[in-house]
């Protein structure tokens, strides 16, 4: 009997089958590594197939207001970045042209962005840190958090864990109107004009 299944396995190994894929039997087995591998690769191919793209994912967090123009293409100066007001008189936000392309950027090299002036993580000020050699905005004085404006806001350092509410943008001729937010702004439950308490 034992002289049988070494001869099995002699076999199995001489057809250049890998011992961990079959049992004695010849039959097919899955280890745990393809397992684990196959089951991951199955998950990821599920998972992709329902998740919207990015875009579109960026639209679904979006906010629409009335629109109210912030600016004009023509008056815009590559890193002077233009204060404003937007949805509501206390939310702070700025309007930059940054010189390099980025997400959501609009005019014609996709380089006029606008974003809140308030830090995610614990709303510190972020009024005049706007560094155009680098496109980002912050250190916040409160724990140094500086956001990538190239990168729809992004946390580039510090505690945020959140990029900044974006600015969505639309331009008609030489204007530059606001037309939403992309994001929560600190402070608000939710962007109705409700502050938190």
């Amino acid at each position: 009997m034992s002289q049988n299944l070494s001869q099995k396995s002699i076999q199995i190994q001489a057809t250049g089958r890998d011992a961990h894929d079959h049992d004695h039997s010849g039959r097919a087995c899955m280890s745990r590594r393809s397992f684990l591998l196959s089951g991951g690769a199955a998950l990821a191919l599920v998972s992709l197939g329902g998740i919207p793209g990015f875009a579109e994912a960026a639209q679904l967090l979006k906010a629409s207001y009335p629109r109210q123009k912030i600016g004009s293409l023509s008056a815009l100066q590559a890193g002077k970045p233009l204060d404003f007001n937007y949805p509501y008189a206390d939310v702070r936000n700025i309007l930059v042209k940054l010189g390099a392309p980025a997400g959501g950027g609009i005019g014609p090299d996709k380089d006029i962005v606008a974003f809140n002036q308030q830090c995610t993580h614990m709303g510190g000020p972020l009024d005049g840190t706007y560094k155009p050699e680098h496109q980002m905005l912050g250190p916040c004085p409160l724990h140094l958090t500086t956001f990538d404006l190239t990168r729809h806001g992004m946390v580039v350092s510090g505690h945020a864990t959140e990029s900044l509410p974006q600015i969505a943008l639309e331009v008609q001729g030489d204007d530059i109107y606001a037309v939403g937010v992309m994001g929560l702004v600190y402070g608000y439950s939710e962007m109705t004009g409700v502050r938190r308490a």
